[in-house]
């Protein structure tokens, strides 16, 4: 068979590698229009882009999606996203019924659920036990070495889990199931202090998500506990706290501050509104680690050296800012942007540019950057995290 020449997608309005100011050229070979057109900012990048920023996106759809009955589950960690050493994510969901077995990890597990709502359980090492129920908008947090659970109730759930470890991945935890299936018989049967025909029927493997029945109330499960229950609540209701408002927006802040179990995972719930920018900024304690919820974004990371590298964002994308860059992040749609921060800290912290000139000797930031009066005085000594511009983004 011949070879056939590549043909321009039947698309119409099919995006072409030109920027306005005629850099670039038309690309007619083999392309995906589709993901151009999700990536406008990667297809044309702004003029003032430059360098060799790596990448900074993964979204959950490219991911390999893990199925059980029961639910299923599809993480991102260094494996997909190189860049994001400090933290990995992982998308799960789980039916009517449907349980994450018990398990721990060596890691801290940060959770904020999506949709529907679960029943959690957990005991601690001075064997106090905690048994919660969860709904959207609300977290949780298990420490390092806890054992706990996850259950979906009447209508199931989606949550999203946040690890403090990028090499983090869901399946190599330490699971009962795992253990029971490679543990001899006999020593269970003396662990227990029961026969060993008492072990019969347990699984030859790690069930990790399997189906069984809805739990009953909340009040029906509790158990007893003589040494009480976890001095520290598990759980926190993010979308019950009263947010940061300024014109562009809105943030609410939860960390160890009014989390106080959250002492490895910090984070942020923005808003950003139509005609809105999370404002240029960057975070001098770690890492950021993004999830975008609703809307559609474009983010530029600025690296220091010249270097500086532009993304757009949906909602299931993951985003990734290292430790100090700069950085801004553009509403780029006709309804509210919302997106998660978080970072490997006990400490939600940012450093606001406006601010930063704010509070700088006036002559030194003219001399800096030739500042006209306007733009000196309007410098802002409050910090808004959200800021508002006039009109829609346009391409760069």
């Amino acid at each position: 068979m011949d070879y056939l020449p590549p043909q321009q997608p039947a698309y119409a309005n099919v995006p072409q590698p030109i920027r306005k100011d005629g850099a670039g050229a038309t690309d007619l070979g083999p392309r995906d229009v589709m993901r151009d057109l999700e990536n406008p900012d990667l297809l044309v990048p702004p003029a003032t882009d430059a360098g060799t920023v790596p990448n900074l996106k993964f979204s959950f759809s490219d991911t390999h999606m893990q199925l059980n009955h029961g639910g299923w589950s599809r993480e991102v960690t260094v494996r997909e996203l190189p860049i994001a050493t400090t933290l990995a994510g992982v998308n799960m969901r789980l039916t009517q019924g449907g349980v994450r077995e018990l398990h721990w990890h060596k890691q801290a597990e940060w959770a904020y659920m999506l949709l529907g709502r679960a029943r959690i359980t957990a005991v601690d090492q001075n064997g106090r036990n905690f048994i919660a129920d969860v709904g959207p908008g609300d977290l949780w947090y298990f420490p390092p070495g806890i054992p706990h659970s996850i259950q979906g109730l009447e209508e199931g759930c989606e949550f999203l889990l946040v690890f403090d470890d990028g090499s983090f991945s869901d399946i190599d935890t330490f699971s009962i199931t795992d253990w029971f299936a490679h543990t001899p018989k006999d020593v269970l049967a003396s662990n227990f202090g029961v026969p060993e025909s008492a072990f019969d029927g347990i699984p030859t493997e790690q069930r990790y998500i399997f189906q069984s029945t809805v739990p009953g109330s909340l009040d029906s499960q509790k158990v007893p506990d003589p040494y009480g229950t976890v001095p520290l609540s598990l759980t926190y209701r993010m979308l019950a706290q009263t947010p940061i408002k300024t014109p562009g927006g809105s943030v609410r802040i939860v960390d160890s501050t009014n989390f106080p179990i959250s002492t490895r995972i910090a984070a942020a719930l923005v808003e950003v509104l139509p005609g809105g920018m999370r404002e240029m900024h960057w975070h001098p304690n770690n890492d950021e680690w993004q999830y975008y919820l609703t809307g559609t974004a474009r983010m530029t990371a600025f690296a220091a050296e010249g270097e500086a590298r532009t993304f757009d964002f949906r909602a299931g994308d993951v985003g990734y800012v290292p430790f100090a860059f700069g950085h801004y992040i553009q509403n780029t749609g006709n309804q509210s942007l919302w997106f998660l921060e978080m970072f490997q800290s006990d400490r939600f912290a940012d450093v606001s540019l406006n601010q930063w000139m704010a509070l700088t000797p006036h002559e030194l930031v003219r001399d800096h950057l030739h500042a006209s009066p306007e733009l000196m005085q309007a410098l802002r000594k409050q910090k808004w995290p959200v800021v508002k511009y006039e009109g829609t983004p346009k391409p760069l």
